[in-house]
């Protein structure tokens, strides 16, 4: 079975950094937006509306066993489609699990593939680290202020953790669902990936 590392993380914290450089160090695949594409075109749904699927809460009201029939229920064509996103979502990740090693940043991936055995990892950090993290990788037509910028963070989470929560049944970001969470807060992300990376060597 191939080596498979989940990068769950909250917005800000550098988890997408922390993941990519643990690859590299590693020596194995990394995939991380590039998924967005594989998951639109298994769907035959465009990018920007995965995009907006994956990254926004699901509708509520009716919490779904994955795989039932919507009809029986009266569920709505919206639905329906964000159902068939993360079934392609789960057949992309899958896929990619049985290529070969690799590091995978969100989707749900711990959760998704948790028969492949992934080692699990949660990366978390402080909100004024956060806040400039991610002033500092702000582009320059988003010029945020930094009451702005924890809002923005805030949001991300949420929508992040109703995501989780809503398709696995799981608290996203509780401890005992990671083998092992990383703080960030004041260190250097390089330094973190290395120190992991002889650890799953």
């Amino acid at each position: 079975m191939n080596k498979i590392i989940t990068i769950s993380r909250e917005f800000g914290s550098g988890g997408r950094e922390f993941g990519c450089r643990l690859a590299e160090n590693l020596g194995i695949k990394y995939y991380d937006k590039e998924i967005i594409s594989k998951i639109a075109e298994k769907a035959d749904l465009s990018e920007g509306y995965v995009k907006e699927v994956v990254e926004k809460r699901p509708m509520p009201l009716f919490p779904m066993t994955i795989g039932a029939t919507f009809a029986a229920v009266g569920v709505y064509y919206p639905l329906m489609v964000e159902e068939s996103v993360y079934t392609a979502q789960t057949e992309v990740l899958q896929e990619l699990a049985e290529q070969s090693d690799c590091v995978i940043v969100g989707r749900c991936a711990d959760y998704i593939l948790r028969s492949y055995n992934p080692f699990k990892i949660f990366v978390y950090a402080d909100m004024p680290s956060r806040i400039k993290r991610c002033m500092e990788r702000s582009t320059p037509d988003e010029q945020l202020t930094e009451k702005e910028m924890k809002k923005k963070i805030n949001n991300v989470d949420e929508s992040r953790a109703k995501y989780y929560d809503f398709y696995t049944g799981q608290k996203w970001g509780a401890r005992q669902n990671y083998n092992v969470c990383i703080n960030t807060t004041g260190m250097d992300i390089g330094a973190l990936a290395e120190a992991y990376s002889h650890m799953l060597k």
